[in-house]
Formats: C-alpha cells, sequence, structure tokens
C-alpha cells in the first residue's frame, strides 16, 4: 500500500512500472541499462475517493493525460531503484496536492489610501512627461 494521507491509500497494483533505456549523456552505460522508469496510473479505475479523481482530472499538469492517466517518466538516477523511489515521490506528491481544499476567494476593492496614492502617481507622471513637451517658442 502507498500511504498518500491519513485517509487516502493506494493499492501496489493499481501502479505500473516500466523500465526503459535512459537518454541523454552517460556513454555506453545509458545505451546498455534500462535504468529509467515510467510509472503508470490510470485515474478513473483507481480506489482514490471521487473527490480525489475529479481533482486530479481537472489539473492541468502535463503529467496527466487526455484520457486520465498519470504517467510519470524519471531518468535523474543512474540507479533504476533510485528513479522508481524518485518517480513514486512524484506520484504520490501530486495526488496529495488535490486533496487541499482550494482556498474561497473574496473579491476586495482597493483601499481609499491606495486610490489616493495610485492618482497622486498618475499626476506626477504626467507632469513629468508634460515638461517634456515642446513648449512651441517661435
Amino acid at each position: 500500500m502507498i500511504r498518500i494521507n491519513a485517509n487516502v491509500h493506494v493499492a501496489d497494483d493499481e501502479l505500473s512500472w516500466q523500465f526503459v533505456r535512459s537518454s541523454g549523456p552517460g556513454g555506453q552505460h545509458v545505451n546498455k541499462v534500462s535504468t529509467a522508469v515510467l510509472l503508470q496510473f490510470d485515474i478513473a479505475h483507481s480506489s482514490l475517493p471521487e473527490i480525489y479523481k475529479s481533482r486530479l482530472l481537472q489539473l492541468s499538469d502535463h503529467r496527466i493525460t487526455p484520457s486520465g492517466k498519470i504517467l510519470i517518466k524519471c531518468q535523474q538516477s543512474r540507479s533504476q531503484e533510485q528513479n522508481r523511489e524518485l518517480a513514486l515521490l512524484q506520484f504520490v506528491e501530486l495526488v496529495h496536492s488535490v486533496s487541499k481544499t482550494p482556498k474561497k476567494r473574496f473579491a476586495t476593492k482597493p483601499s481609499y489610501g491606495s486610490q489616493q496614492k495610485r492618482l497622486q502617481q498618475k499626476k506626477q507622471q504626467g507632469q513629468t512627461k508634460a515638461l517634456r513637451r515642446d513648449k512651441g517658442f517661435e
């Protein structure tokens, strides 16, 4: 079981792991060993609560596909085990990020002092530009 928070857990068999070759520098080691990890998680068919599923699907994250799957590729380390741990950590952080209820925002008006300050700055800028104008002396 993978623990997201105190109440939410994800079963190990819901995650699909694939090991592929890393791209980038590394010489012959990169070409021989499959150290990069590709983690796949289907949101719709998971045991997550419905509120988590809907919030995950609404997220605009490049790791979430339009079909509703989470794809995390990790190739930071030369070790397959470290890449697996890093991918799992990214997955837990992503799911945990939707567990928090977003704070409701209230529309506010600018204070009287801030309005006066803004108008004073506009007046000062206008005076500065007026000094730059050609006076039209003939």
